[in-house]
C-alpha cells in the first residue's frame, strides 16, 4: 500500500487501514488526525508518538485483537482483521513441539487469569522456546509492571504491520 493511499483514503478507509494494525480506537482515531504523512518515517514517528499517550483501557482494547500466543487455530475465526499478520507473527508456534505448546497454552490461562488480558509479546522472529522463556520470565510481575511491558511490545507489533503495510 501506498503511503498516498493512507493520506488521501476516506476516514472510514483509513480507520479500516489502521485497524489492520491496532484495534485501540484512540490509536487509530490518532493516526487518522495526523494524516497527511510526509514519509514513511513520519508514519511511525507518530504512531509510535500516539502510542505513548495511551491509556491502560486503550491498550486493553489493543490486546483484544490478538489471539493468545500458540492458538493459531483461532486466528481465522475471531481475528479476522489481524489474522494474515498475526499467523506470521507467531510462525515460531507453528514448528514448537507438542509438549512447548501445551505449556504455552496452560501458561497463557495463568496469565489471564493474573491480569485479566492475553499475554502480548511481538513474536516475529522469535521462536517457541523463546516465547515460552518470555511468559515465564514476566508472569511473575506485577500487573502495572505487565501492562506496561505488553503495551511496549503492542508497539512493536504495531509498528511492524506499519512498515509490512507500507
Amino acid at each position: 500500500m501506498s503511503l498516498d493511499k493512507i493520506n488521501t483514503a476516506s476516514k472510514e478507509e483509513a480507520y479500516s487501514i489502521f485497524e489492520s494494525c491496532c484495534c485501540a480506537p484512540t490509536w487509530i482515531e490518532s493516526m487518522i488526525k495526523a494524516r497527511p504523512f510526509a514519509d514513511s518515517s513520519a508514519l511511525l514517528q507518530v504512531s509510535e508518538e500516539n502510542f505513548n499517550l495511551l491509556k491502560e483501557s486503550d491498550y486493553l482494547v489493543a490486546f483484544e485483537g490478538h489471539p493468545q500466543i500458540g492458538d493459531l487455530n483461532t486466528l481465522q475465526k475471531k481475528y479476522a482483521n489481524t489474522s494474515n499478520t498475526a499467523s506470521h507473527e507467531q510462525s515460531g508456534m507453528s514448528t514448537a513441539e507438542k509438549e512447548v505448546l501445551e505449556e504455552m497454552v496452560e501458561l497463557n490461562q495463568t496469565y489471564l487469569s493474573k491480569f485479566g488480558f492475553i499475554f502480548i509479546v511481538c513474536a516475529s522472529g522469535k521462536s517457541a522456546v523463546e516465547m515460552l522463556a518470555l511468559i515465564k520470565s514476566r508472569i511473575n510481575n506485577d500487573r502495572i509492571s505487565e501492562i506496561q511491558i505488553a503495551g511496549k511490545e503492542q508497539a512493536k507489533i504495531t509498528q511492524l504491520r506499519l512498515e509490512k503495510l507500507l
